[in-house]
């Protein structure tokens, strides 16, 4: 089967884009198709792939398939990078408009100068807290900060949020030298996370400036995380280290994303979004 394909990156973290206009694909092919193009030596080379088709909810859809084969919930990444294609390939007219995922609809806004997107707001809607909605294995209704999580037999404290996927946060004093590759995959598959876990490791260095990395569920050490910044700005003011309503600049391994969580309770993650490159993919499934 021959796939046309467009690569795009947002902070590197990167993914492979099918446009559902351009080809037919079943159910089944999807999550083999996405290990398939995600590998560095034998397919593309990518964090995941992501289907863009359309919506009856919103103005578009789009689904995520991490490297693993793996669907996932939400990428803030993904979410810019599909509000630039949807809007440079003219699948919207309007610089503001809805997409569908699977954690819910959000509201995307396209900063244009001279018909190119340069910049993407997202609206990532209210946070959820509780360990139920998170969801944690056990917890009620109350939010999970300083939530303990037993790992070889010692506890570890992380803040619990949803942005329509969950996130555990870890507060540190140094993300350079944090355990994201020792920790990050133990805690990922925790049994405490029924659905797996993105784990946050983040230093506030100022009132409105967080340092960042990440162990994303079912792809592992990647660049960047959209929605892993929001969790991280929402856990930060949980904690009060940052004031609600502050725009936060989140130094991320690729780069800086601003964040804010307002008054209205609604995350807004502001970033780019790029092309890298369009092709076929020849896939033998």
């Amino acid at each position: 089967m021959d796939i046309p394909f467009t690569k795009m990156q947002a902070l590197g973290n990167n993914y492979i884009y099918l446009d559902d206009r351009h080809i037919k694909l079943d159910e089944h092919q999807l999550s083999p198709l996405a290990q398939a193009v995600s590998s560095v030596r034998t397919g593309i080379g990518s964090d995941g792939l992501i289907l863009i088709a359309p919506s009856e909810q919103a103005d578009v859809k789009m689904r995520i398939f991490n490297a693993d084969g793996s669907e996932a919930k939400n990428c803030g990444n993904g979410l810019r990078c599909v509000a630039k294609y949807a809007f440079e390939k003219r699948l919207v007219h309007n610089t503001r408009f809805k997409i569908e995922t699977l954690g819910g609809v959000v509201e995307a806004h396209v900063h244009v100068q001279q018909g190119i997107v340069t910049q993407v707001t997202i609206d990532m809607g209210k946070p959820r807290l509780s360990p139920k909605e998170i969801p944690l294995a056990e917890g009620g209704e109350e939010t999970a900060i300083d939530y303990p999580l037993e790992l070889d037999g010692q506890y570890i404290r992380f803040t619990g949020v949803s942005m329509g996927n969950p996130h555990a946060v870890i507060f540190v004093e140094d993300v350079e030298v944090a355990p994201v590759t020792t920790l990050g995959p133990k805690i990922e598959k925790h049994p405490l996370f029924p659905e797996g876990v993105n784990v946050e490791f983040i230093h506030v260095r100022t009132k409105d400036e967080i340092d960042f990395r990440v162990w994303e569920r079912g792809s592992g050490l990647t660049y960047a995380c959209g929605t892993g910044a929001c969790a991280a700005v929402v856990a930060a003011v949980l904690k009060q280290k940052v004031a609600k309503g502050t725009s936060v600049t989140v130094h991320l391994q690729g780069g800086d994303l601003e964040v804010v969580w307002s008054e209205d309770d609604h995350v807004w993650m502001t970033g780019p979004a790029m092309y890298v490159c369009e092709g076929t993919y020849f896939w033998r499934m």
